[in-house]
């Protein structure tokens, strides 16, 4: 996995590769499909602005997700990092499809129109945190974006189901820390897809090479916080 280092830190990469590449995905009380756990560190790496770990273990999340799911990680942290920190990483999604000839672009995957983005939001808001969120787009200009961006351009595409984008969600929120109060919603609005706390666990010890300690023991709090 960081095979780049071998020859310069032979003795950290050995680390690297050991800790990261063998004893997390290997541990019994750790362990996830490897689906959501490439969607779990591809979005992680995102959220703390690892871009060059996160090129380094993308041709090997291509083992796994197919392209539009890589792509669709990508766009969707716009909502919770803003374009300034993901337009690189969509540069350096690009430079590794076009190592492996991916033919770009891909397939569209937008199901809402203009007219309907903000409705089809507020639904999916709906689903993941309940019907009370129906009204709240009305409270002021922030909420009606968060319905019709956030949720509308975004959680309406195709490439993953709601579940799978809760819990990418999640993990934008845990990597880039300051973000504890809605990284506890988000907690809730996982629970509320079927991703239990027991499970939100197993995510955050699979992310911990990569954020480190702190901020997995900070998102373990809210996970803890919003299951009570």
């Amino acid at each position: 996995m960081f095979e780049a280092y071998h020859d310069t830190d032979p003795e950290y990469a050995a680390i690297l590769d050991k800790f990261a590449g063998e004893e997390v995905p290997g541990e019994e009380g750790a362990k996830l499909p490897e689906t959501d756990r490439w969607l779990a560190i591809l979005a992680t790496l995102l959220g703390c602005q690892g871009r060059e770990a996160f090129r380094a273990v993308l041709p090997e999340a291509l083992g796994v997700l197919s392209p539009v799911m890589v792509k669709e990680v990508v766009y969707q942290a716009t909502d919770y990092l803003g374009i300034g920190r993901v337009l690189p990483f969509v540069d350096a999604v690009n430079e590794v499809f076009a190592a492996q000839n991916i033919e770009l672009p891909l397939a569209g995957q937008a199901t809402v129109t203009p007219e309907n983005r903000l409705e089809k939001g507020v639904d999916a808001q709906a689903v993941i945190f309940g019907a009370q969120m129906k009204e709240a787009w009305k409270a002021g200009i922030i909420n009606r974006w968060l319905g019709a961006n956030c949720f509308g351009d975004y959680y309406t595409r195709t490439g993953l189901d709601l579940r799978q984008r809760e819990l990418i969600t999640f993990c934008f929120l845990a990597a880039q820390g300051g973000c504890e109060p809605q990284l506890t919603a988000h907690a809730k609005g996982n629970m509320n897809l079927g991703n239990d706390a027991a499970y939100l666990t197993r995510v955050v010890l699979q992310c911990v090479p990569y954020i480190g300690y702190p901020r997995s023991l900070n998102a373990m709090g809210c996970i803890k916080k919003a299951a009570e």
